[in-house]
């Protein structure tokens, strides 16, 4: 059973306005397909995370949601599609973009990724664009495709600690690779904020967790987020343990002290959060 304070806002008014903007475009979002617990929280206050490239992923994480199978063909109007649904939605401050992988493709969907980033700052000069991305296998020159359409931060998940990449992640993905990818990215650009996020309650321990701070903190990774794993099904990794908000609060006074520049550790937090989109937009535009 769960503990009393994993409790899902319940929608609000303007949830269906987003659901329907979202549908009419023919988009995806992580909030729905990977069954996120803030979705209620986010459409209702007018945001959304979109996932890029289609609803299927090639790679099977255990602890995901996402289809996972052989993807259909690229569609060329996404980048369009996805300028236009941001109007409608009246987000031209800060937009979160997030995508499936595709391991099918010669260039695992890095070209299309840039296309949709230099579409919106075409469309939006203004506007601060994240974006999570795959580990592209560590090829530093797709990231280097990515990094080149200008986002201002580009996001990462290590997932989890070194000890359960293997339980936990598709066998194509592992801790070396995925810090090799947050590595790259600012030997690409010193001024593109890194961003990283680690589930918790898949059986990781203490020393495990401290340890990949450090790690991250000394390849420079900027932003680190803590949530709750939550198991979307049956058949996906049971959870090991319901951490509790003191722990989370722990971790993050663990990261301040690191030098982080901000922490965002919470049941309910994910890779996209929006406090820590406040911060980053302060600290990007001030």
């Amino acid at each position: 059973m769960k503990p009393e304070w994993l409790r899902i806002m319940p929608p609000k008014e303007k949830f269906s306005e987003v659901k329907g903007i979202i549908s009419s475009h023919r988009l995806n979002t992580v909030c729905q397909e990977a069954h996120c617990p803030n979705m209620s929280e986010c459409w209702s206050s007018g945001t959304a995370t979109f996932m890029l490239m289609g609803d299927t992923c090639t790679r099977g994480c255990r602890f995901c949601a996402v289809k996972t199978g052989k993807p259909g063909e690229l569609d060329r109007t996404e980048p369009a599609r996805l300028a236009k649904a941001i109007k409608e939605l009246g987000v031209f401050d800060y937009v979160v973009l997030t995508s499936v992988d595709r391991d099918d493709l010669e260039d695992q969907g890095a070209n299309h990724l840039a296309e949709c980033i230099r579409e919106i700052k075409k469309q939006y000069p203004g506007i601060i664009v994240e974006i999570l991305i795959p580990d592209f296998r560590g090829d530093k020159e797709l990231l280097r495709i990515i990094a080149d359409a200008g986002p201002e931060v580009i996001a990462h998940n290590v997932e989890t600690v070194e000890r359960l990449q293997r339980k936990v992640r598709d066998y194509r993905a592992n801790y070396m690779q995925s810090l090799s990818v947050l590595r790259n990215v600012k030997k690409l650009s010193r001024k593109i904020y890194t961003k990283t996020s680690i589930m918790l309650g898949l059986g990781e321990k203490e020393d495990e967790v401290i340890q990949a701070m450090k790690d991250l903190r000394a390849i420079d990774v900027n932003i680190i987020t803590f949530g709750q794993y939550l198991r979307p099904s049956q058949k996906h990794l049971a959870v090991s343990e319901y951490v509790k908000p003191e722990k989370f609060k722990y971790y993050e006074e663990v990261a301040n002290s690191l030098g982080f520049l901000y922490c965002a550790s919470g049941p309910f937090v994910r890779s996209s959060y929006k406090a820590g989109e406040l911060f980053l937009k302060g600290k990007i535009n001030g």
